[in-house]
């Protein structure tokens, strides 16, 4: 690799470091390129990205970011993949190594706190921001909907009555 694309590619990679919440690193030894690929697409299906780069190349790039404490972990083959969702990178990651054992989940970084494989699996069985959101919108349409349902039903109850009068004279 050129000295300029060394350099484009530490750029690259220092920028995302610092824009990104959540850093998971891992080993992919062993695993096809077609595993690799179906890798990449739940992690875009998810919001998060994968890639594969150089250990020394991203140990530079780490360097007076929030997430170098992840330094350690490059050893190896490793792959790198980051969200900006707390939650995203880890879940793709965690659900991804429970299909494939030759992905080792070796640990990450959730903004200045380092994360343990254990650490990663935890943060992966949080819901995820979306999910999050829906959940606030829920508990705050349930009360308009229940007091919609309160102040109909005794007309409901009404009509039924008025209904059943009028079946019961026609008969």
């Amino acid at each position: 690799m050129e000295r300029a694309a060394k350099a484009e590619q530490i750029a690259e990679l220092k920028e995302v470091f610092k824009t990104t919440n959540t850093v998971v690193v891992a080993h992919y030894a062993g695993l096809t390129v077609a595993q690799m690929q179906n890798l990449r697409k739940q992690a875009r299906q998810a919001g998060t990205t994968v890639k594969v780069a150089k250990n020394r190349l991203a140990k530079i790039a780490l360097d007076g970011t929030d997430v170098a404490s992840i330094g350690s972990l490059m050893k190896g083959p490793t792959v790198i993949a980051y969200s900006n969702d707390p939650v995203g990178a880890s879940k793709v990651a965690s659900d991804f190594a429970k299909a494939n054992d030759k992905f080792v989940i070796l640990g990450g970084a959730m903004g200045k706190t380092a994360l343990d494989p254990n650490g990663v699996k935890a943060l992966a069985a949080l819901p995820s921001l979306d999910e999050l959101r829906a959940k606030i919108v829920g508990l705050l349409v349930a009360p308009a909907t229940k007091i919609a349902q309160l102040t109909n039903a005794p007309a409901a109850k009404v009509a039924r009555v008025v209904q059943a009068y009028a079946s019961k004279s026609q008969a």
